[in-house]
């Protein structure tokens, strides 16, 4: 029996796992007149808004298209691996949550839950020129490929260390 492309792209029974969560309250901040990049903060639960997003993040005021980022877990040994560097931490590449144990691509055109929440997966999530800055010359390309999704929140919940995402509905 010879499956569709379609098919295998809507069978995803793999379920993922809430391995870190980050929320940054602002981009920058001013410190003896200078600007710096605002310190991200580490939290073992957030509340997800709908239509706006992960409370305490500097995105959560925006209906956009953008209001939680995922990157996948397992890619942090990837992208330490073409640093050439033991382990990278995910608040490095300035994401919001770190799953693991599902194919944050394959959730293209999908809705989820994560958590009690209901997301969507929006698109891309690439690297910016920080990484340079981050992690030094060819930072940039190490995160290409590796940067992980942008999400919309559909419904307002919890999302927490530990908690499992699954497909929730396809989009149609």
């Amino acid at each position: 029996m010879s499956e569709s492309l379609q098919q295998l792209f809507d069978t995803l029974p793999q379920i993922g796992q809430v391995r870190w969560i980050g929320i940054r309250p602002a981009r920058i901040v001013y410190v003896s007149g200078k600007t710096e990049a605002a310190e991200l903060q580490i939290v073992d639960q957030v509340e997800a808004i709908a239509g706006k997003g992960l409370v305490g993040d500097r995105y959560a005021s925006k209906n956009g298209k953008r209001q939680v980022t995922l990157i996948q877990w397992e890619h942090l040994a990837a992208i330490a691996s073409m640093l050439h560097r033991d382990s990278v931490s995910p608040e490095l590449l300035r994401r919001n949550i770190a799953v693991s144990g599902i194919n944050l691509l394959a959730l293209k055109n999908k809705q989820f839950k994560l958590g009690t929440a209901t997301l969507e997966y929006t698109g891309l999530c690439e690297p910016c020129s920080a990484m340079e800055n981050t992690f030094g010359p060819g930072g940039y390309n190490a995160v290409r490929g590796h940067g992980g999704i942008t999400c919309r929140i559909i419904e307002s919940g919890l999302i927490g260390l530990g908690d499992k995402l699954s497909v929730y509905t396809l989009k149609n």
